[in-house]
């Protein structure tokens, strides 16, 4: 054997075993990254803060998705900026089915017009994964207000120097349910707007404010207790959590009907078999009899579908409420 022999043969059976590697390796089928889908936790951004109704409807969603899903799902409040912060970082976010969103009216509606740029676009840049349900407002005053009908608070407004109406923002859907309510019974309202809906609710049982819009999970227990009295909800049709309570439609013969409502949403780009497996979670969790009774604790009516055309249904809520917002004239930047 010559001197170098045994060196080149080894480095030969190297080569041999590697190109054996190879050639098997290219043999096998291409799994993509998603197929496994999900390996970790799934976040869940709620772009308001703790104890708000779109948390409480997120962690009662997030926990019933974890058992389809396999995976636990994290819920992160990220408020601020009326939603528009979580809002934006998740549609920044990876487009990989791990960080999703619970969107409102008020983030992917109302925003589109009260902010010059709320840094996403609703439409293109989210992937919506499941109508998670909606709920009107409910139309409060204090129990000492005197006013015991819409009747009674026409005449009120009508009457100088008019009435006030509390919300928790300006541009929220309980300011702009309140516009729309002056525009169909005319009269003097002048708006109030809170920097907490709690405050609000306080200062209307209080009699400082007459009225005010809110949703049913925070103003029904003080409703029960005789704090407030219900005029009317904002749907076109009564609401399951309050059956007695008429709708201000039916009372006015109008067309009024302003819900809030909720959806879950992905980025964009997220690969379809992601969202096929999201969406069939949500659908399972939204379907479950306990979490129906949940969310109806909420004022909430499921949705528990994730095959309606939601982005006409997106872009119907978007020319409504933009239409409400530019005739209310709010603005926040």
């Amino acid at each position: 054997m010559k001197p170098l022999d045994h060196v080149f043969r080894r480095g030969q059976s190297r080569r041999n075993l590697l190109g054996a590697l190879l050639a098997g390796a290219l043999c096998l089928p291409f799994v993509p990254a998603h197929a496994a889908f999900p390996d970790r936790p799934v976040r869940m951004i709620v772009p308001f803060g703790p104890g708000t109704t779109t948390d409480t409807i997120a962690r009662i969603v997030a926990e019933a998705m974890a058992k389809p899903l396999g995976q636990q799902v994290v819920v992160e409040n990220k408020s601020g900026g009326g939603g528009t912060i979580g809002t934006s970082q998740v549609a920044r976010a990876a487009a990989d089915g791990y960080t999703l969103v619970m969107g409102t009216v008020g983030t992917h509606a109302i925003n589109q017009a009260l902010y010059k740029n709320p840094g996403y676009d609703p439409l293109k840049d989210f992937a919506p994964v499941a109508f998670v349900g909606q709920t009107p407002t409910f139309l409060v005053t204090g129990s000492g207000s005197g006013i015991q009908s819409l009747k009674d608070l026409a005449a009120a407004a009508a009457k100088p120097p008019g009435v006030a109406f509390a919300s928790a923002g300006s541009g929220t859907s309980g300011h702009l349910a309140g516009e729309l309510l002056k525009a169909r019974l005319g009269g003097e309202m002048l708006h109030v707007p809170y920097k907490e809906g709690g405050l609000a609710v306080s200062d209307v049982m209080s009699g400082q404010v007459q009225f005010m819009f809110y949703h049913p999970a925070a103003v029904l227990p003080h409703i029960q207790a005789g704090k407030l009295r219900a005029l009317g909800v904002s749907s076109a049709r009564r609401s399951s959590a309050a059956p007695d309570v008429p709708s201000i439609a039916e009372q006015t013969g109008s067309d009024f009907d302003l819900v809030a409502w909720f959806m879950l949403y992905a980025p964009e780009a997220t690969p379809e078999p992601v969202l096929a497996a999201l969406r069939q979670a949500a659908q399972a969790a939204l379907t479950d009899p306990q979490v129906v009774k949940r969310l109806g604790g909420q004022g909430v009516e499921p949705g528990g579908e994730s095959t309606r055309d939601l982005a006409k249904f997106e872009q119907d809520e978007i020319a409504k409420w933009s239409d409400l917002v530019r005739k209310s004239g709010a603005q926040v930047n």
